[in-house]
């Protein structure tokens, strides 16, 4: 698996993810509040600079997804087929996040059937240890 790399505007992101919270940057503006992902310095919307960290509650919905053949970074390859989602949160459609679904937050990636995925999905966060990282997978959440 690939390690995050982690830059100035998004070790906030990183930082809570260590703590186990899926908190996404959002515009502290008060006639703005949007949130926005990926981090960056300044708001799209309104164009301020004043940003705080909110914490989310881990849900979302499967928007997107692929199963990569061939697997094309060698380092999957012994871990195919596996996922890759794209994640859209309940507290913003337009926040997504990308990750894999899998049976538990430690699983390996090829743990949870391809035919099991369906877009609208619903899912829940889960963290697990990447080369001294936290970072977010996603569960399928029971029907």
């Amino acid at each position: 698996m690939l390690s995050p790399v982690v830059d100035d505007d998004g070790a906030p992101f990183w930082e809570y993810a260590a703590l186990g919270e899926l908190r996404v940057q959002a515009c502290a503006a008060p006639d703005c509040g949007r949130l926005r992902f990926p981090p960056r310095p300044c708001c799209p919307h309104c164009h301020s600079f004043d940003s705080e960290w909110r914490r989310m509650s881990g849900r979302g919905r499967i928007w997107s997804y692929v199963l990569p053949h061939p697997p094309l970074l060698p380092d999957y390859a012994a871990q195919a087929p596996y996922n890759a989602v794209v994640v859209e949160l309940v507290e913003d459609p337009l926040i997504r996040l990308v990750g894999n679904v899998v049976a538990e937050p430690d699983a390996p990636l090829d743990s949870v059937d391809p035919a099991r995925l369906r877009i609208g999905a619903r899912v829940q966060v889960a963290f697990t240890e990447v080369d001294g990282v936290n970072v977010p997978r996603w569960l399928l959440e029971r029907a």
